[in-house]
């Protein structure tokens, strides 16, 4: 069976346990997740997950019709297949920085569109608002520039549908 990677949306009710409901729920059938991340929608009693795993398609059939079955689960999207736009926060630290690696720092910064959001003397921290495949392409990149000198905080790519499919 060929794996490929998927995307669910899911609403979910608001509340202590839910989070940790749904990661059990997967986990308990071993299914492995790539991503998760969660906050609050515009109704307070609401949350949207954004559930990102590689998986076959039997197996992914069967994690759509689970989590249907979740009394917390409001309503469950599929939206491996559909225009959506994804984006991952990432910040990179690099310490341990030289005048010269400050300056090369700012200039990827710059040619990259990556924001500087903290520094001091020796420290520089950048932040990446991009898609997954980008931000592992920076990381490779400080990697390579700055070895053994960075520090790598990720969070888990969020996703909506497209309102178009123009500028996917």
């Amino acid at each position: 069976m060929k794996v490929k990677k998927r995307y669910i949306s899911l609403y979910v009710e608001n509340r202590i346990g839910v989070l940790a409901k749904i990661s059990g729920l997967l986990a308990g059938k071993s299914y492995n997740l790539d991503t998760l991340t969660v906050g609050e929608t515009e109704d307070p009693t609401v949350s949207r997950m954004t559930i990102g795993l590689t998986i076959d398609d039997v197996t992914f059939e069967q994690v759509k019709k689970q989590l249907n079955r979740c009394v917390v689960v409001i309503k469950v999207i599929d939206i491996s297949e559909v225009p959506i736009h994804k984006k991952e926060l990432l910040f990179i630290k690099v310490s341990s920085c030289s005048e010269k690696d400050k300056a090369e720092i700012f200039r990827i910064a710059q040619a990259f569109s990556l924001d500087v959001i903290d520094y001091d003397r020796k420290n520089v921290m950048v932040q990446c608002v991009k898609t997954e495949s980008a931000n592992n392409d920076m990381i490779a990149l400080f990697n390579d520039i700055f070895v053994n000198r960075i520090e790598v905080v990720r969070g888990g790519s969020v996703a909506i549908e497209a309102i178009s499919t123009r500028n996917q």
